[in-house]
């Protein structure tokens, strides 16, 4: 029997071929989009969930309460794991994850550029990071021992055997013999964690100066808790450790005026569960929003809900050149049931051939779609037995919704009325009414974000900043070559270059390069009894001018001032911090001892990314290592200035890994995330507002349908062809005029939220709600006008007599 259904089936569909492939190619592209943002989606939400022990696996982090904010910190003093471990039996294993920097780690002739991290032994046993070779309980117990992953060794050793032997790691100026003890597999891409090599944590750089310091804080803690043990009752106990060892801190937040939380306690110590790690923020150590994948799934079953109504009202509008079928099939016999199976046996045969099809396509445009979205998850998660449940239930709900429906009322039909080919299907229009704004709620939904999400990502990317980003090239120093002697030869080299304006350096990035370095300096000193935090940054002489940065008041940095090395520029944010009206030439005194003086305020300029509101910056040249070089060139000729100052830095370089970048290009590079999310939204969009407008033309053909003796009647009586336009199109009109009512709060409501994120932000004005609602109009209208002027033009007299 099922046999004989599929048969049917399948000749009743290639008979309406159109009615066929208008189903298949509108399910087959929801499909296949909902697929690959499901993949995206799915990767995201994977991370950290490989690890054995996840779920009882921390980081830790400190919440200060200060003035007017709440200070989230990962960073952590040297022996607070030591201790913590000691004073907590509730801990299993603790290890420190400090970063060495991009190292220089050399075997016999050969160097090369790894990112390597100093850990505790506990590390290996706490995340899923199993030997390849070497003994877990043995690979980092000497201070000496170095375990690298598995991609390392290859490229370090290639077919030789790697336990055992000695390769040397360069830390400044200092080469340090590490004997490898241990192979580590390579990670997979959803690890937050990341790491090229591991040594122990008591090579971390100036760890003997701050082995006893509770106040400098330099690395990440993780920790491990026994089974049973609560996070939140964890915390609770913690209370005490904080009172014990930053009673300082404590109470100095009481005195600069911070308010307690809900307990009266002025700092605490939290933990974030590996699983979520990967969407923890912290400050300018912005991750991944974990809306973000729930966003790519919530646009995906839109668009896969869009095409299904689609198969419902274009089933519906088949009813018409099926009724005579139905009543023959009735009056020999056929019960219900049987007729209910046959229609639902062709839903099944197009749903099964459009998965197929949206999997095909889905492969096709992987590649592009990981290019276009900058994704980097593999077809490996295809195989996770969560995304192939979903994607079956996906597939069941479609089936059951798409299919289901029409099936019912189909073989619902009155026999008398079938075999005389007429039907009353559609009569009732609310659930075809509700369907349809529905449909385009989710399309005006789509259409206001894109417009918001499109504008917040050009308002970041032209908004003046305060500082020159044009122009200006950014040259990486890396780790071959000291900052300060690279400046030096660079500074003699440029200066016979016609094209070059001024060069100056920096010990942190603007913007992003394509390094995809962006590093953050924050120093904190008792200025006149309160507590001043300060964003650092050593810079070289020649700054302000390279960049175009405002001087307000005083001077600046300058070669003809032998104390300047002493002397700093400070912003207006810092300016205000100080509490100074005139703070040129006011003294700061450092924890150290030593004194800076003031001889130079500047305007504030974001030296961050709009994200976040601009903070207090102090600058100095300083003893500190310089990490990028910037170069300002005349416009003219760009690409040259970029060639000739290449060759330069690589004669001087050679080994240089990192390329050279404008600046211009870096601060476009911070806001990946939001240009990624504009794409999306605008693919979504455009899919979501094309198979709904597929959607109105199947329902308008069925009203038409319904209503074509009507038409020929009113045309007798005189009604003209604008009038019965007007009375055609203004129902679908209203439809979504009232769809686009609902959409613009929720849209408003979603992108305000949205918006909170940025300091910097685009206000949400009314054109965006009405160019949207315009937008969506006129592709309707579109989309029905041939269809309504066919049916309004055609000879009355051929009308009435259609029914």
């Amino acid at each position: 029997m099922i046999r004989n259904y599929l048969k049917i089936a399948v000749r009743n569909l290639w008979k309406h071929k159109t009615f066929t492939i208008v189903n298949i190619v509108g399910l087959a592209v929801a499909f296949g989009a909902t697929l690959l943002l499901s993949l995206t989606a799915f990767h995201e939400l994977s991370f950290d969930r490989f690890h054995v022990n996840k779920q009882s696996l921390y980081l830790l982090y400190t919440e200060g309460h200060e003035p007017g904010k709440a200070d989230i910190s990962p960073s952590m003093p040297v022996p607070l794991s030591p201790t913590l471990k000691k004073e907590y039996p509730e801990i299993l294993h603790a290890s420190r994850f400090g970063y060495l920097g991009n190292s220089v780690l050399r075997y016999k002739d050969h160097e090369f550029n790894y990112d390597i991290r100093t850990v505790d032994p506990d590390f290996i046993e706490m995340f899923s990071f199993p030997l390849q070779q070497g003994d877990p309980k043995k690979a980092l117990q000497d201070q000496g021992s170095i375990v690298l992953t598995e991609k390392v060794a290859r490229s370090v050793f290639g077919q030789e055997p790697p336990i055992g032997r000695t390769v040397q790691i360069k830390t400044g100026e200092e080469w340090k013999p590490y004997i490898v003890s241990g192979i580590a597999g390579d990670f997979p891409e959803n690890s937050t964690l990341q790491f090229s090599a591991l040594i122990r944590f008591e090579n971390f750089p100036w760890y003997k100066a701050n082995q006893n310091k509770w106040d400098n804080r330099n690395h990440e803690v993780y920790v491990q808790l026994a089974p049973q043990t609560s996070q939140t009752a964890f915390e609770q106990k913690t209370i005490k450790f904080i009172h014990k060892y930053f009673d300082s801190a404590v109470i100095q937040m009481k005195l600069d005026g911070g308010v307690p939380d809900k307990d009266g306690e002025y700092m605490r110590l939290r933990m974030v569960p590996m699983p979520d790690l990967h969407f923890a923020s912290f400050g300018a150590s912005v991750r991944i929003s974990r809306f973000y994948p729930y966003l790519l799934l919530l646009i995906g079953a839109f668009i896969l809900f869009i095409a299904s109504v689609n198969f419902v009202n274009l089933s519906m509008g088949r009813a018409f050149t099926r009724a005579r079928e139905i009543g023959v099939r009735k009056v020999l016999g056929a019960a219900r049931k049987q007729i209910l199976f046959q229609f639902w046996g062709e839903a099944i045969v197009i749903c099964t051939a459009s998965l197929a099809a949206g999997i095909a396509l889905a492969f096709i445009f992987l590649p592009g779609y990981k290019t276009l979205f900058r994704q980097s998850f593999s077809t490996a998660m295809l195989t996770n037995p969560l995304f192939v449940l979903s994607i079956m239930v996906s597939f069941l709900l479609v089936c059951a919704m798409a299919g289901g429906y029409p099936a019912w009322t189909l073989s619902a039909l009155s026999t008398s009325e079938t075999v005389k080919g007429k039907v009353s299907v559609g009569r009732n229009h609310r659930l075809r009414n509700g369907l349809m704004i529905v449909q385009f709620v989710l399309s005006g939904l789509l259409i206001i974000c894109t417009s918001i999400v499109w504008q917040q990502v050009n308002f970041m990317r032209t908004a003046p900043l305060g500082y020159n980003k044009d122009q200006v090239l950014s040259i990486p120093i890396g780790s071959n070559i000291d900052g300060v002697r690279a400046m030096h030869l660079m500074r003699a080299g440029l200066s016979k270059l016609p094209f070059v304006l001024s060069v100056s350096g920096n010990d942190a990035n603007m913007g992003l390069g394509r390094d995809n370095s962006n590093s953050t300096s924050i120093m904190g000193f008792t200025y006149k009894g309160k507590t001043v935090r300060t964003h650092w940054q050593r810079i070289d002489y020649d700054y302000l001018g390279t960049l175009g940065i405002q001087l307000l008041k005083g001077r600046d940095i300058s070669r003809d001032f032998g104390t300047d090395s002493n002397a700093v520029l400070i912003n207006e944010k810092m300016a205000t911090a100080l509490g100074e009206k005139e703070p040129v030439n006011k003294v700061i005194p450092m924890d150290d001892g030593s004194t800076l003086r003031v001889v130079g305020v500047v305007k504030d300029f974001n030296y961050k990314s709009l994200r976040q509101e601009i903070a207090p910056l102090t600058m100095s040249i300083s003893k500190e290592p310089l990490s990028y070089i910037f170069v300002k060139v005349v416009p003219t000729n760009l690409p040259a200035s970029m060639q000739s100052v290449t060759s330069l830095w690589k004669s001087i370089n050679p080994r240089a890994e990192q390329e050279i970048s404008f600046l211009d290009e870096n601060t476009d590079k911070q806001y990946r995330a939001e240009d990624r999310l504009s794409r999306i939204f605008i693919s979504g969009a455009l899919l979501t507002i094309l198979i709904s407008c597929m959607g109105l033309f199947a329902i308008v053909v069925l009203v038409l349908g319904q209503r074509t003796r009507e038409i020929g009647i009113r045309k007798v009586l005189g009604a003209s062809v604008a009038n019965i336009f007007t009375l055609v199109s203004g129902e679908f009109l209203k439809l979504i005029g009232i769809a686009l009512i609902i959409a613009s709060p929720v849209a408003w409501y979603l992108m305000h939220n949205w918006l909170k994120d940025f300091a910097y932000h685009i206000p949400i004005s009314a054109w965006i709600f009405v160019f949207s609602a315009l937008a969506t109009l006129s592709v309707a209208l579109v989309t029905v006008i041939l269809q309504i002027l066919r049916t309004a033009l055609a000879n009355p007299v051929k009308s009435l007599k259609t029914e």
